[in-house]
């Protein structure tokens, strides 16, 4: 008796991809991301009265760092350096790390004061401090039992 299956060409693509990946073994470890897809990681913290923002850049000097506030707008942009080693005859075995051009840009949701935003950069490790507005931060109104609010 004979079985008749239906035609998948996704099963068939899937199929050859994973036969030229077991043929290539551990060749496609040394490809590294475009530079134009380098996304820097980014922790995020919001306090009553302001944002910190902090990123790892190891290996990049401070003044390749730069940060800029537009329009409530923070761009975080820089350069991850390469790593190349002296001498002859060196052959790389892994590049895993990655290099190039990087930028990040991130919109807030409550008006920054900019002329207050600080900026510390030590052990390759970025920390911004963008302290919100006055007009941003949470008010307490309190609340009177025998006084009456007057009529203007």
């Amino acid at each position: 008796m004979t079985t008749m299956i239906r035609w998948n060409p996704i099963r068939e693509m899937v199929a050859m991809q994973n036969a030229l990946e077991r043929m290539n073994g551990e060749q496609w470890r040394t490809i590294r991301p475009a530079a134009e897809s380098l996304r820097l990681a980014l922790d995020v913290y919001e306090q009553d009265d302001a944002y910190q923002v902090v990123a790892s850049l190891p290996g990049v000097g401070a003044d390749n760092i730069a940060v800029n506030w537009h329009d409530d707008v923070l761009t975080i942009s820089g350069d991850l350096p390469t790593f190349t080693p002296e001498g002859e005859n060196v052959r790389a075995h892994m590049n895993e790390r990655t290099t190039g051009k990087f930028s990040r840009t991130l919109r807030f949701n409550r008006p920054v004061d900019a002329n207050a935003v600080e900026a510390a950069y030590v052990d390759g490790v970025l920390t911004l401090r963008l302290p919100k507005s006055t007009e941003a931060q949470p008010k307490v109104i309190p609340v009177r039992s025998t006084a009456t609010i007057s009529a203007n």
